[in-house]
């Protein structure tokens, strides 16, 4: 039987549009076309720009959603905790009384980006500012930070990160982790720049465990549609188990077991939650289809699959872009290994090492040739514009972990940790002029 080919656009909101076209997805289970739609975003020209490096973190546990929910950072924000409530009165809650409960755990996010685009007329390149709104679920909170759980491409290439609360109070925020292979990440805000008058009103999410879920279920999806704010859609949940894949150029990344709902699913709901009729999060939303004559496609990353991966990236340190003078160096140069390659030699995704310069961090750490780097500092990286973005966040001097792949026996990749001290970038880049 012919598959048949729909889009399916990835629901951050972006407010006007980069040059440079879309990103085109597929999904496994029925050869979809899916296509990232960027969030809404006004360009304007800019001088200077800094590109944005958030760390990102593909590692898991087992574990399931009650126990790692229960192991989350929390603290004495007002939280409108409910009571236990049985299938009985779930299944009795409306929509309204949902919504009601979700959304003072809701934030919406603006997201301020650089990045160069080609003029091709010219064929000159330029740096342009955009604009991008997603949305953000409160999860967790440590002694400093008010944790907030979204999704990666809400906030990729980040320069300036914006969190507004149910009372419309937006106060600035950092990226504290990602990751990218999960469309997941997690936004910090500092508790000292909350006022107290906000703090009363907003409250951590309330968590189920999505592997409870059942097809036929109702559901109710919250999220920041068309950066016009918080609006509320409901439907049922219709497929488990869903595979999609994000095509990028030469890149794809597979995003797994997704819940799939007709919850309509606009721009700017990217990073919202999916919700049960006892009000708990049970999914991220993230994508939707959008292609003409295909409705109520919409997708979510299950809480069951996201808690192990948030709880890791809520204990991340939360970093700052260091000053120019303090910038790190490492001394290779690499290439990604690209999914073509991937499969043709059963490579591991990462940056494999072209070359390694002579006496300098990585030649003294004892990295080399035909390596292949898949993470730095426990973040996975897939190419050299990856490091180059995590670098921004590290001083020479520092001692991180790099974890490599190797070929052994039987052709077959096998990870090692390699410890490294980052070296002083102007100490290398001057020697060279």
């Amino acid at each position: 039987m012919k598959k048949r080919l729909f889009a399916v656009l990835i629901a951050a909101a972006t407010i006007g549009a980069f040059a440079g076209g879309t990103t085109m997805l597929q999904a496994n289970d029925n050869g979809a076309k899916l296509q990232i739609a960027g969030g809404e975003t006004e360009a304007s020209s800019e001088d200077q720009a800094e590109s944005t490096g958030s760390s990102d973190s593909s590692d898991s546990s087992s574990q399931g959603a009650t126990e790692v929910a229960a192991a989350l950072p929390t603290g004495n924000i007002a939280k409108a905790d409910q009571p236990d409530v049985t299938q009985q009165q779930a299944e009795n809650s409306g929509v309204s009384e949902v919504a009601s409960d979700a959304m003072p755990a809701l934030v919406s996010i603006t997201n301020m980006s650089v990045q160069k685009v080609q003029d091709w007329f010219s064929g000159r390149t330029y740096e342009a500012q955009g604009e991008s709104a997603g949305t953000g679920v409160i999860m967790g909170e440590n002694d400093d930070e008010l944790l907030i759980v979204t999704n990666n491409h809400v906030v990729a290439d980040s320069d300036e990160l914006t969190v507004s609360f149910i009372d419309e109070q937006s106060v600035s925020a950092k990226v504290k982790g990602t990751d990218a292979s999960n469309d997941l990440a997690v936004v910090a805000v500092s508790l000292s720049d909350i006022p107290d008058d906000t703090l009363k009103k907003i409250r951590v999410a309330n968590v189920g465990d999505s592997d409870d879920v059942k097809v036929g279920e109702q559901v109710v999806a919250i999220g920041n549609a068309l950066n016009y704010g918080q609006s509320v859609t409901t439907g049922i949940v219709s497929a488990l188990n869903r595979d999609i894949t994000v095509t990028d150029g030469s890149t794809q990344v597979n995003y797994e077991d997704l819940i799939q709902t007709d919850a309509a699913i606009n721009p700017g709901n990217s990073g919202g939650a999916l919700l049960n009729m006892s009000g708990e999060v049970i999914g991220i939303n993230s994508a939707k289809a959008g292609e003409n004559g295909v409705e109520g496609m919409g997708y979510a990353i299950p809480t069951s699959k996201a808690l192990p991966i948030i709880e890791k990236l809520m204990n991340k340190t939360t970093r700052s872009k260091v000053d120019e003078k303090d910038a790190a160096y490492i001394g290779i140069t690499g290439e990604e290994v690209t999914s073509d390659v991937q499969q043709l030699y059963g490579m591991p995704a990462g940056i494999y090492i072209s070359n390694v310069g002579d006496n300098t961090p990585a030649s003294d750490a004892g990295l080399t040739r035909g390596m292949i780097i898949t993470k730095f500092d426990d973040t996975s990286v897939s190419s050299m514009s990856d490091l180059t973005d995590l670098l921004q966040y590290y001083k020479g001097g520092e001692k991180v972990t790099i974890t490599v792949a190797q070929q052994g026996e039987g052709g077959k990749y096998k990870e090692s940790d390699i410890s490294l001290k980052l070296g002083l970038r102007s100490d290398y880049v001057s020697s060279t002029q």
